[in-house]
């Protein structure tokens, strides 16, 4: 037996095991409710996107993803009617991704499930000990290194 059978799971293959585990019941759920063409991985912009619009810059920053990625995702979450590109009020030259009306129904679906599977787990665990679960989680994920042109995050 080597030594690395014998360790626990470490920080990357527990984050992993979490978000694939979310991804997989959330993505279930949202094609169940007539959401069926998205993928995990557009959840690189569907987590971060807001009802009043984001530039593809911040995304990309955000979700820890190279700009040409969430660039590819932004064009065929279009091409699906979740998302628009809108002029930035405040420069013309910018476009903000706003979501379509199919867009703020999927991100309603998405928060309600997210809402229910965390309610599950904080009553699993119970809500003092899921609650600090979550601001250590937090707490942790603040302390990785940003790369100046993003890496893997959520949703890939």
């Amino acid at each position: 037996m080597t030594g690395r059978q014998a360790k626990e799971p470490d920080l990357g293959v527990l984050a992993a095991r979490v978000l694939f585990s979310v991804q997989r019941e959330l993505f279930t759920m949202l094609a169940e409710q007539g959401f069926d063409d998205i993928q995990p991985r557009a959840g690189a912009v569907l987590a971060y996107l807001r009802s009043d619009g984001i530039r593809a810059s911040e995304l990309a920053r955000t979700s820890g993803q190279h700009k040409q990625v969430i660039g590819t995702l932004i064009d065929d979450l279009e091409r699906l009617g979740y998302v628009e590109r809108r002029p930035d009020p405040a420069d013309r030259r910018a476009k903000l991704i706003h979501p379509t009306e199919r867009g703020l129904l999927q991100m309603e679906a998405a928060t309600s499930i997210m809402r229910t599977i965390e309610e599950r787990h904080a009553r699993a665990l119970g809500t003092q000990e899921y609650s600090a679960f979550k601001a250590t989680l937090r707490r942790v994920a603040a302390l990785q290194p940003e790369t100046e042109r993003g890496g893997r995050g959520a949703g890939t």
